[in-house]
C-alpha cells in the first residue's frame, strides 16, 4: 500500500523540496499551504488549501484527508513565515509578533498535535502502522538575529515542540525528528542573498556554500525512510556545518 506524506507549506522552496523527494520515495504526497490555488502539477502529489492559523481549517483538511486518501504516514510541518518588515529588537511590532509566532509555532503546534491524535488512534488499531514527524525548523532557534527576533522566538519554540511530542509520543511508537535548515536559498532569504554569499564565502560556516532546498529534503528523506527511528528527538542540522563551534 502506497504511504502518505503530508507536507505543511509545500507549495514552494523547501517544502516543495521535501514533496518531490518524498514522492521519489514512493510516498504519494499531499501539499497543504494557504493560497486557494493549487501548486505545480505533479503525478504523487496533490495540494489541498489549509491556514495552519485556523484550527477549524486544520480540522477540515485533514479531514479531507482522511476520506480521500486514508490515513497519514509522515507529517512534515514546514509551514512558516518571516517577518513582512524585518525591525531592530527594540521596534518589533506586536502585529509582526503575532503573525509570525502564530503561524510558525502556535499554527505548527496544533497542527502536530492534530495529526499525533490520529496516528496515535489508528496505532492502536494496527500496531503495523509506522507513521513519523518531522519537524523543520532553523538555525534561528539558537542563533540571535537582532532585526527579526520574533522570528527566532517562533523557532527556538518550535524546537522544544520537537522535543515535547518526541517525549510524548515515544511510547506509541512514534518518532519525531527535527530538521534545522541554516542558510538555504529560497524566497524567504533572496532579500538577503548577497549579504549571505559574502559572509559564507569569508568562512561563515565550514560548507562555503549556501544551502539548497534539496540538502534540506535529503535529511527528510533519510528520516523518513525508517532507519533513525530509535534516534527519535534528534536535531539534523542540514546547514553546512554552521552548529560548529570553532576557534
Amino acid at each position: 500500500m502506497t504511504k502518505l506524506a503530508l507536507v505543511t507549506g509545500g507549495r514552494k522552496g523547501i517544502g516543495f523540496a521535501c514533496a518531490e523527494a518524498l514522492a521519489g520515495d514512493g510516498y504519494f504526497v499531499v501539499i497543504t499551504g494557504r493560497r486557494r490555488r493549487a501548486a505545480r502539477a505533479h503525478p504523487r502529489m496533490a495540494y489541498l488549501a489549509c491556514d495552519v492559523t485556523d484550527r477549524a481549517d486544520i480540522r477540515r483538511a485533514l479531514t479531507a484527508v482522511a476520506a480521500r486518501y486514508g490515513r497519514i504516514d509522515l507529517l512534515v510541518s514546514n509551514a512558516g513565515v518571516a517577518p513582512k518588515v524585518r525591525r531592530d529588537l527594540l521596534d518589533t511590532t506586536e502585529a509582526s509578533f503575532d503573525f509570525v509566532v502564530g503561524t510558525n509555532l502556535k499554527g505548527s503546534f496544533f497542527m502536530i498535535q492534530a495529526v499525533a491524535r490520529a496516528m496515535v488512534q489508528a496505532r492502536e488499531r494496527d500496531r503495523g502502522y509506522t507513521p513519523r514527524i518531522i519537524v523543520i525548523s532553523s538555525v534561528s532557534a539558537y542563533a540571535s538575529s537582532v532585526n527579526r527576533g520574533e522570528y527566532c522566538i517562533s523557532k527556538a519554540g518550535l524546537s522544544m515542540v520537537t522535543a515535547l511530542f518526541a517525549d510524548r509520543l515515544a511510547g506509541c511508537g512514534i518518532p519525531v525528528f527535527e530538521v534545522r535548515p541554516g542558510i538555504i536559498l529560497t524566497d524567504m532569504t533572496a532579500p538577503v542573498k548577497d549579504r549571505y554569499e559574502t559572509r559564507v564565502a569569508g568562512g561563515l560556516t565550514p560548507i562555503r556554500r549556501l544551502g539548497t532546498p534539496g540538502d534540506v529534503a535529503g535529511c527528510v528523506s533519510a528520516l523518513a525512510g525508517g532507519k533513525f527511528d530509535f534516534a527519535t528527538g534528534q536535531v539534523i542540522n542540514a546547514d553546512g556545518g554552521f552548529h560548529l563551534r570553532r576557534l
